[in-house]
């Protein structure tokens, strides 16, 4: 027997096979129809017992303002982040890998930006571990845990690795940050222009190595490889030549960032369609068109940290009265990854 806590009494229902979890339809059918016997997915009423910890996960495309919505988030709601890029989570290259600067951080403690050495082969189950204990003793000191980065491998095995675990402890909530293809490729070229103005060249120069193995570590990262042919040719070749080469990398760098963008998206898509995750998804399009004008710091603010702080808000605000079950594939079964509504409010 299975029992269900309503209004302060105890339900007993039959146990049924377990099925799996599916999405779930609104909130609010549930909510207004007060159906026990309601069989899409399973659900309880909480009651005044110890909720369980909450994490947020901020997911998008390189280029899509992660970072900055992961700090104005944790600004809000004392928050500190943990990074989930896998270039990033390595010493050096903060240009090549784009690192948030200390001033970009505003204060916000950030875990596992750098720290890794840069011929180590991180993988995603160490990055599980070690996530999974950062963002234990954030929440033990009653701060919020907000997991950043491209990286949807090392995403999806926090979520769902070692049998669901860190789903099981935590109340995920995932804010899918999404701009459009044209938008999005155009600012990642403008993004590689302005690392080129900042040093990218020279700073992947101090890495170059004619026997570096670009397969391990942080040599894999977009602006590492492309410059490898440049570096084994401007000494023996022509002022011209080697200008030729160059331009030629940073127009692979480009390439292969928008392509990145694109195969990191079908990813994110695929927590929803296959894994299926409620993914929160927030439209930073305008945000990133209007970057350059007087307006930026407005548009981003209505139309990227509002509706975000509106999700968190009911992720960590009042005692919620009902848990959803979404579920994440872990181990050839689903476990449950839940978003929690405050009374009365539908996600």
């Amino acid at each position: 027997m299975a029992s269900l806590l309503c209004l302060n009494k105890a339900v007993f229902l039959p146990r049924e096979p377990f099925l799996g979890f599916r999405t779930d339809p609104p909130v609010t059918d549930v909510i207004l129809s007060v159906n026990p016997f309601f069989s899409h997915f399973p659900f309880q009423i909480l009651t005044t017992g110890a909720p369980k910890k909450k994490a947020v996960f901020v997911l998008g495309s390189s280029g899509t303002g992660k970072s900055k919505l992961a700090i104005d988030l944790a600004l809000r709601f004392a928050g500190e982040i943990i990074n989930s890029d896998k270039m990033q989570v390595y010493d050096g290259l903060p240009i090549i890998t784009n690192k948030v600067t200390d001033d970009e951080c505003a204060g916000i403690p950030h875990h596992f930006l750098g720290g890794i050495h840069p011929d180590a082969d991180y993988t995603a189950s160490e990055f599980r571990r070690d996530a999974t204990s950062a963002a234990e003793e954030i929440a033990a000191r009653g701060r919020l845990p907000i997991i950043a980065g491209g990286s949807n491998s090392y995403i999806r095995e926090l979520v769902a690795g070692d049998n669901g675990e860190f789903a099981r402890r935590f109340d995920c909530c995932f804010i899918w940050v999404d701009v459009d293809w044209s938008v999005l490729d155009e600012f990642v070229a403008d993004r590689v222009d302005r690392m080129v103005e900042q040093g990218l060249v020279e700073e992947a120069r101090g890495l170059f190595d004619t026997a570096g193995d670009y397969s391990r570590g942080i040599r894999r990262s977009i602006g590492v490889p492309e410059m490898d042919r440049f570096f084994r040719l401007e000494s023996v070749s022509g002022e011209a030549e080697a200008a030729a080469v160059l331009e030629e990398a940073i127009e692979e760098i480009k390439a292969n960032t928008c392509r990145l963008t694109r195969v990191q998206r079908e990813k994110i898509q695929r927590f929803a369609s296959e894994d299926g995750w409620r993914l929160h998804r927030v439209d930073a399009t305008a945000a990133v068109l209007r970057r350059k004008e007087a307006a930026a710091g407005r548009v981003w603010r209505e139309t990227v940290l509002a509706p975000s702080v509106e999700v968190v808000r009911r992720l960590v605000g009042k005692d919620g009265i009902l848990t959803r079950c979404s579920g994440a594939v872990a181990a050839g079964r689903k476990v449950p990854v839940t978003a929690v509504v405050g009374a009365g409010q539908s996600l």
